[in-house]
């Protein structure tokens, strides 16, 4: 015991002497303050250790304070211990040691979502839907994705068994697995949309991805007659600055200012410029984002509109404007913290949030449009700071019901999608692939004898005038028309997904097409019924329009 108290004292001495060594760096004078606070937390601590009615688990209360005092800045600024290495190998690479396979929880275990295709787990016959019972003989039930996959990643080479339960299979599967090194491919498509127009699918900026984008780029403009291209960054929530820098300089002048840093220290006040010769700066070209773009996209897309290179279509942006570095600490732990805000080449940051105040309940908010400033674009077009990149032909966005979200996180449509391709060896080609009457019919059966349950907003309502009716002692002289009126609202389940046919079946088509042919493939399937795509191809077939969005003459609003 007494040599656990003296390694407490010793651990919280090399703490202060660490910290007491870094005020030399201290800013504006705040030395003091953070001896003083140094202080009470190293006595406070020792004190813990020496009262507390049983054994601290110092690794877990060290984490859990970190992470507490770390919560009070930004969501940005993240510690990364040791065990989760890989992930942050992963944000920054796209690549990490394991099997290949998104996982999701679903009820008391962890499923397969989607195997990568020629990777570990695909190619040992993984296939959505899996249960996965044990990993190397210990059970699995109860444990969440985080768990899980801590387990299935891995060092290249390396082995792991897996026990998994397959709907239609009576027995468990048991399979051995040799870890790979998995990179994930974050241009997953790219290729004609019609006979003179190009798409890019661009899912993150990770090292390197620019020459992928490069790659794609030139294939299409070598190989095709490409006189105009698409690049989607939908859903792309970032990565590394310097990449989107790069991606940019494909369609911009060597020597222009993409984006600038600035942050506290005067190491972080960088500008970062275009340094290649591009590949094409005449090409008509459409950038397509939307709520979840976010960071690396936004540097990407701002850039485009700043420079008036080509048209933003779709819904306002994320809105961070924030940069991470990422600097060691001791055993082999990472802190990715803020250090600088990043400016556009307008001049404008779109930083959402003010992380520096919060409101009297103790909560972060949006900073109000009184407050944005107005800038300007090379083309003299006015844009705005404080809020994410608006696009400059702004889409109303899908939708989705609360039935079909119901059919969502209830799995029902991954679900069917499982039985479907169990009993289906074959679908056609993923751009001949359609949802038709047959197949609609047979999933309504299967959510229907599925005992699918959801409340209506109109059964909501229904069981407030029950309530109402009940406390006013009316509900008594109300209550044979009230179950007679309930009874046929329960009849109308069927007819309820028909009426929201529209919506759900891009989800079931995407969902059973990746099943057969992969993120690529459920890419191909949805093209020619994306409509924000067909939008963007609208635009870049009238080139009247375009020029006059480019030089200020169109006037924004919500379409579709």
């Amino acid at each position: 015991m007494m040599m656990k108290k003296n390694l407490i004292q010793l651990i919280t001495l090399f703490v202060l002497l660490a910290f007491n060594f870094s005020l030399a760096k201290a800013q504006n004078g705040d030395e003091f303050e953070i001896s003083k606070n140094l202080d009470i937390y190293s006595t406070l601590y020792k004190e813990l250790n020496s009262n507390y009615v049983d054994d601290l688990n110092h690794g877990d209360l060290m984490q859990t304070g970190i992470k507490a005092m770390l919560d009070e800045l930004d969501p940005y600024t993240t510690y990364i211990p040791e065990s989760r290495i890989e992930d942050y190998k992963m944000m920054t690479t796209g690549e990490y040691g394991g099997m290949g396979a998104l996982i999701h929880k679903q009820g008391k275990y962890v499923v397969v979502s989607e195997p990568y295709q020629g990777f570990p787990a695909d190619k040992a016959g993984l296939i959505a839907g899996d249960k996965i019972l044990e990993i190397n003989g210990t059970s699995m039930k109860g444990k969440s994705t985080d768990e899980v996959s801590e387990l299935l990643k891995g060092q290249p080479g390396t082995k792991v068994t897996l026990k998994v339960e397959r709907p239609g299979k009576d027995e468990p599967v048991t399979t051995e697995i040799v870890r790979e090194e998995v990179k994930i491919d974050h241009v997953p498509f790219y290729g004609m949309v019609n006979d003179t127009l190009g798409y890019i699918k661009l899912t993150g900026f990770t090292r390197n991805i620019w020459r992928d984008v490069k790659e794609a780029l030139v294939d299409l403009k070598d190989n095709h007659n490409l006189k105009g291209l698409v690049f989607d960054v939908r859903g792309n929530g970032g990565g590394l600055l310097q990449e989107s820098v790069n991606i940019v300089n494909l369609f911009i002048d060597k020597g222009e200012t993409v984006v600038k840093t600035k942050g506290k220290l005067e190491s972080k006040n960088q500008s970062h410029k275009t340094s290649m010769q591009p590949i094409d700066t005449e090409l008509p070209l459409v950038v397509l984002v939307n709520e979840s773009s976010a960071s690396a996209s936004e540097i990407l897309a701002g850039a485009i509109q700043d420079f008036d290179r080509g048209v933003i279509v779709g819904q306002r942006t994320f809105g961070k404007g924030l940069v991470q570095n990422v600097v060691p600490l001791s055993y082999n732990t990472r802190l990715k913290v803020t250090v600088a805000k990043y400016y556009i080449p307008s001049g404008r940051c779109i930083q959402a949030i003010d992380y520096s105040h919060k409101d009297e309940d103790g909560y972060f908010t949006k900073i109000p449009d009184s407050l944005t400033t107005a800038f300007k674009t090379r083309n003299d077009r006015t844009v705005y700071d404080g809020g994410g990149i608006e696009p400059d032909i702004e889409l109303e966005p899908r939708r989705m019901s609360k039935l079909t979200g119901k059919l969502y996180t209830d799995f029902l449509i991954f679900d069917y999608a499982t039985k479907f391709y169990l009993n289906h060896k074959t679908v056609p080609k993923a751009t001949e692939f359609e949802v038709n009457d047959t197949l609609f019919s047979d999933f309504t059966d299967y959510v229907v004898n599925r005992d699918f349950t959801y409340t209506t907003e109109t059964e909501k309502k229904l069981e407030e005038l029950e309530e109402k009716a009940k406390k006013e002692k009316y509900f008594e002289h109300i209550e044979e028309v009230y179950k007679e009126l309930k009874a046929k609202l329960a009849d109308n389940k069927r007819d309820d997904l028909v009426k929201i046919r529209d919506e759900i079946e891009p989800l079931l088509e995407g969902e059973l097409v990746t099943r057969y042919y992969y993120r690529e493939g459920r890419i191909k399937a949805t093209l020619s019924d994306d409509q924000e795509i067909q939008k963007a191809i609208d635009i870049l077939k009238d080139g009247q329009r375009y020029n006059e969005i480019l030089d200020g003459g169109y006037v924004s609003k919500d379409e579709m």
